[in-house]
């Protein structure tokens, strides 16, 4: 089902070999571009003719009320209130570890240095909606904004053909403590978070994941705001030896395939008969499977067994793809973390399912895909905050940094900056001489 690759002694995975399925393709750039323009000149007018045309539903006020969100909670019942409160909670604890304090130093010569962290004022996530659900989305965005101090948040969530946001996304939000809530979604809802309409007033950063059109129009507004990250399909890479039960291994794979046609899933071990006690698992696994036909093309399709010589190997493979989720079924998992470099988040052992963190564990599921774990971080407090860098100069502290100062401006050319030293140093000489 998935496609093999055995690497010999002395081999490595090569790029080509990855599959890559998260690009904005350009027709879709385009089309975006479209709507957040529009939505930019003609604001809730624009926002209505879209929602009508993708939403299938005629949104007059896209406010949602408090009556909607009480009788929300009312209706999800209360197995939903106690599970969802649970994971807030595991989620609020995790973030409080992360929150960024400001600080400040006295140099020699009265030289105040520190830097400054400031929540973002007005923030706006995006929760994917219509006929799906997705509450632990809403908090997942919702909850470090809150830990971070940010004081107003903004959620936009499309509304389902009857015009109603579903209820379990009201009801997480309700938990999170977001009650401004407006019924729009895909790129219209990007641009009216990003420039404002009659009805949504702009936010500073936009964060949370939602379709290829939504990741375009996010693309597109970067920089008038700031955005989190531009994510693409879901994947998984499991690191697997001997020890690691097939039936696993298997029902992990499916659970990123189930997302999506387009999710990468990656199995890379170190013993050559677990590949077919996968496959074997798989075909067991998806008879009663109501995403069968999914799972099955997104195996097909993206999937990728590496059959690797060592450990080493498996582990430069893992790093190479900078997988969204790195799960490693391995006799010692814990001794492999520090050779693991690239990955949005990393579960160790066989009782630790990606589920969990999706859910109920605490850390972020908003993760770098795509290979950005390279160079990426998962969604957390310090997106919610932005850092200033403080400074103040005695004069005792200008006359010993001042020529410095001036030589490297002079260097570069930049007279006006070795001046604003001179001018205060000489005037500073010449107040002295004055009161002499």
């Amino acid at each position: 089902m998935m496609r093999r690759i055995e690497l010999a002694r002395g081999a490595r995975l090569e790029s080509s070999d990855v599959p890559r399925t998260g690009g904005i393709d350009v027709e879709v750039l385009n089309v975006a571009a479209r709507i957040v323009e529009d939505v930019r000149d003609r604001g809730d007018e624009a926002l209505r003719d879209y929602t009508e045309q993708f939403d299938h539903t005629n949104i007059e006020v896209f406010a949602v009320t408090e009556e909607e969100i009480a009788e929300a909670v009312a209706e999800v019942g209360e197995d939903f209130r106690e599970a969802i409160s649970v994971a807030a909670l595991a989620i609020e604890e995790f973030h409080r570890r992360q929150v960024p304090q400001s600080w400040f130093t006295v140099e020699e010569g009265g030289i105040f240095l520190g830097q400054k962290v400031t929540p973002i004022a007005r923030v706006g996530i995006y929760v994917p909606g219509g006929r799906a659900c997705y509450p632990s989305s809403v908090l997942m965005n919702a909850i470090p904004a809150i830990v971070a101090g940010v004081e107003e948040i903004a959620m936009v969530v499309p509304p389902g053909p009857d015009g109603r946001v579903n209820p379990y996304t009201l009801a997480a939000a309700s938990e999170a403590g977001v009650f401004e809530i407006y019924k729009v979604g895909g790129a219209q809802a990007i641009a009216a978070l990003a420039f404002g309409t009659e009805s949504i007033p702009r936010v500073d950063k936009i964060t949370g994941p939602g379709n290829a059109y939504v990741t375009a129009a996010k693309k597109l507004v970067m920089g008038e705001v700031g955005i989190d990250m531009l994510a693409g399909p879901s994947e998984v890479l499991i690191l697997a030896d001997e020890t690691a039960e097939p039936a696993f291994v298997a029902i992990d794979l499916m659970a990123q395939a189930e997302h999506d046609p387009k999710a990468a899933t990656y199995l890379v071990t170190t013993d050559p008969d677990l590949p077919d006690a996968v496959d074997a698992a798989l075909e067991v696994l998806l008879e009663d499977s109501s995403r069968a036909d999914v799972i099955r093309r997104s195996l097909t399709d993206n999937g990728v067994v590496v059959i690797c010589p060592d450990v080493n190997v498996a582990l430069d493979a893992a790093n190479l793809v900078a997988p969204e989720h790195l799960e490693v079924m391995m006799a010692e998992p814990l001794e492999l973390l520090g050779s693991i470099r690239n990955a949005g988040a990393i579960f160790l052992g066989p009782w630790t399912p990606e589920s969990v963190g999706d859910y109920v564990a605490g850390p972020n599921h908003v993760l770098p895909t795509g290979g950005t774990a390279r160079f990426s971080s998962p969604l957390s407090v310090d997106d919610f905050v932005k850092k200033s860098s403080v400074l103040s100069y005695s004069l005792e502290g200008l006359e010993m940094d001042g020529p410095t100062v001036m030589t490297i401006a002079q260097a570069e050319g930049l007279e006006a900056h070795a001046r604003a030293v001179g001018i205060r140093l000489a005037m500073a000489y010449s107040l002295d001489e004055e009161e002499a």
